[in-house]
């Protein structure tokens, strides 16, 4: 019997909109659609880098990118970056709900939790769970109305599902600063996987899955004794890289997963097992 498995993780001809497109992991995201065939909306705050981004993987891949500028705490934004999609493609097949932030003020994002301003941690939320609930809304109403499915994958964190070890920060720097996982982040990533849960029942009679993807701790300019300490914590005895998660997204963006839908897939080199 001559199999097509192949063929199934093959994107050619939809249209995937990437939120947070720009950011660490991105940018990596992008390549991976785009490199199996989608045309991808690049969606983040700068419109500028965006537009650039786009032109290089519609020259790279050969498919046909869009940049847009969207603040995905806005409402009115998210709207109109949906309706731009549409107005270009006529059709969203995949949603990558991607984006999160640390705010400008990086002393501010991590301040211990017993000084932690309530203006900083709704900053925080306001990107993090009610940009990704706007963006699934807009999305995903296009979706039922196309009515041929679709695919919803939503990013959150290893610190979503477990306590981050408080140990590992010691002498921990990200871009001079001193780091730790504020509570506003584990909480924002926690409830990712309530809303995952929530649409993935609701829309499952109009063929849209809705799934999340969890990564671990991803290299991005922390220091040498940051790595090392989460290293000692992970079964594999390392930090990932941002291309390791691609396929885990390919797989739940792809006709591979159709039988997928709730389901948390979380890539962290075995952390969470121990």
């Amino acid at each position: 019997m001559k199999s097509a498995y192949k063929e199934i993780f093959n994107l050619t001809g939809k249209t995937a909109i990437v939120t947070g497109a720009l950011g660490i992991l991105g940018r990596n995201f992008c390549a991976g659609l785009a490199e199996y065939g989608a045309n991808v909306v690049v969606v983040d705050l700068d419109i500028h880098s965006t537009q650039k981004y786009a032109k290089e993987l519609s020259k790279q891949f050969q498919t046909d990118c869009l940049g847009l500028s969207c603040d995905v705490s806005s409402p009115e934004q998210v709207e109109n970056m949906v309706k731009q999609t549409f107005k270009k493609y006529n059709r969203i097949d995949i949603l990558h709900n991607n984006a999160a932030t640390k705010t400008n003020d990086l002393n501010a994002y991590f301040a211990p939790f017993e000084e932690y301003s309530l203006e900083q941690w709704k900053k925080v939320m306001s990107v993090n769970i009610d940009g990704m609930f706007l963006v699934a809304q807009h999305v995903g109403k296009e979706m039922v109305k196309q009515k041929h499915g679709g695919s919803i994958i939503q990013t959150s964190s290893i610190y979503g599902i477990i306590a981050p070890d408080q140990r590992i920060y010691k002498n921990s720097f990200y871009l001079g600063t001193h780091i730790n996982t504020p509570a506003v982040y584990s909480t924002s990533k926690a409830a990712v996987w309530g809303l995952t849960k929530y649409l993935a029942t609701y829309w499952a009679d109009k063929g849209i899955r809705v799934n999340m993807l969890t990564p671990g701790g991803i290299e991005s300019g922390q220091n040498e004794e940051f790595k090392e300490n989460y290293a000692s914590r992970t079964p594999l005895g390392r930090m990932g890289n941002p291309d390791e998660l691609v396929g885990a997204l390919i797989y739940l963006a792809s006709d591979a997963s159709t039988y997928v839908t709730g389901q948390n897939f979380v890539v962290d080199g075995g952390l969470s097992t121990w």
